[in-house]
C-alpha cells in the first residue's frame, strides 16, 4: 500500500539487558530497554525482523567492547520540533563527558528551558545511540533517566564521565 510505513524489531542482549530495536523502512527509530519510562507498548514495534539490525548491533557491540565511541547509523528521530532539538544537541555530547539540562538549554537559544530540555530528554526514543545519559543536574549529580539511574550510572562509569559510586536522585 502506497504511504505505509514497515516497522519490525528485534530484541539483542546487551551488558545493560535486554534491548529492544525498532526500525521503519530498514531506519532505526527506537531503542528501549527493559522497563524504560515511556517506552511505547510492544504491540507499535511490528514483525519480528532481525534483518535490518547488522548494522546497529554491529555498532553497538563494538561500543559495549570499549571499541566505539562515535555511532554512524541512519536514525529517525520522531518528536516536535523542540524535542529533535534536543535530541540533536545530545548527539554533540562527546564520550565520556556529560552536560547539564542547562547547557543544553543554552545550546539551544532558550536559556530557561532547562526543564523542558529534560522532558525532552527523557522521551529520547534511541537510548544510548542518542546518549540521554550524558545529561547530568547542574549540581553534577545524577538526574532521572529513562532507563533507570543504575544505568545511568554504569554508563556514565563505562564511558569514564563518573566515578564509580552509588547512583542517588537529584529531582530537578
Amino acid at each position: 500500500m502506497a504511504g505505509q510505513r514497515h516497522t519490525v524489531h528485534t530484541v539483542i542482549d546487551s551488558p545493560y539487558g535486554p534491548l529492544t530495536l525498532v526500525a521503519v523502512d530498514d531506519v532505526l527509530k527506537g531503542l528501549y530497554m527493559v522497563g524504560q519510562r515511556h517506552r511505547p507498548p510492544e504491540e507499535s514495534f511490528g514483525d519480528p525482523d532481525p534483518r535490518p539490525f547488522t548494522e546497529v548491533e554491529r555498532q553497538l557491540d563494538a561500543y559495549f567492547e570499549g571499541e566505539l565511541t562515535d555511532f554512524d547509523l541512519p536514525l529517525r528521530l520522531d518528536g516536535t520540533p523542540f524535542q529533535r532539538g534536543v535530541w540533536e544537541q545530545l548527539q554533540r555530547i562527546p564520550y565520556g563527558e556529560t552536560r547539564s539540562y542547562g547547557e543544553l538549554a543554552e545550546n539551544l537559544g532558550k536559556p530557561g528551558a532547562s526543564r523542558a530540555v529534560g522532558l525532552a530528554n527523557g522521551k529520547n526514543p534511541i537510548g544510548i545511540i542518542v546518549p540521554c545519559h550524558r545529561v547530568i543536574g547542574s549540581t553534577g549529580g545524577l538526574t532521572g533517566y529513562g532507563g533507570g539511574l543504575d544505568r545511568k550510572q554504569r554508563l556514565l562509569v563505562f564511558e569514564g564521565a563518573a566515578a564509580e559510586a552509588p547512583a542517588t536522585a537529584t529531582l530537578f
